[in-house]
């Protein structure tokens, strides 16, 4: 199995990263505007991914595994890119010297394949643009998300 795994730290408070991730607004303001669904353990949680001019480049349904209130977020693919389908996205988050840390973790994928490099890096991106939502108030959820390459 294979891991993308990165560390980001925020200035601001445990609660305000924990509510990015766990509310519709909040991931509408950091990942993608298109995200409707049900965040609470158990719900599925549909994200889609469009151009500027609505066309669609892809879709994941996350079904919410845990939620440790300012603690830890988990969701698994359970809709979406062969490659996701069965992985596992976590969010760990801890208070270290005014900051929130989050330790974030796709994990499960089944081979290190093109899309595992792609996702790397864009979730290094989507990560940049969350600490950006928490701290200012805008981040760059798709479809105003940096573009890396020519998948997006």
């Amino acid at each position: 199995m294979v891991d993308i795994i990165h560390r980001i730290g925020i200035k601001s408070s445990v609660a305000r990263v924990y509510n990015a991730l766990t509310t519709l607004e909040g991931l509408a303001g950091w990942w993608t505007e298109a995200v409707t669904g049900d965040t609470r353990i158990g719900g599925k949680i549909e994200f889609s991914f469009l151009t500027k001019s609505g066309e669609l480049l892809g879709r994941m349904v996350m079904e919410v595994q845990e939620l440790g209130e300012n603690k830890e977020v988990r969701w698994r693919c359970v809709e979406g890119p062969e490659e996701w389908v069965g992985t596992d996205i976590t969010f760990q988050l801890s208070e270290q010297d005014g900051q929130t840390i989050i330790l974030f973790g796709h994990r499960n994928w089944r081979e290190a394949v093109e899309a595992t490099s792609h996702c790397s890096m864009k979730w290094a991106t989507f990560l940049l643009s969350l600490r950006e939502y928490v701290e200012t108030g805008t981040g760059k959820p798709s479809p105003d998300d940096l573009k890396i390459d020519n998948w997006n």
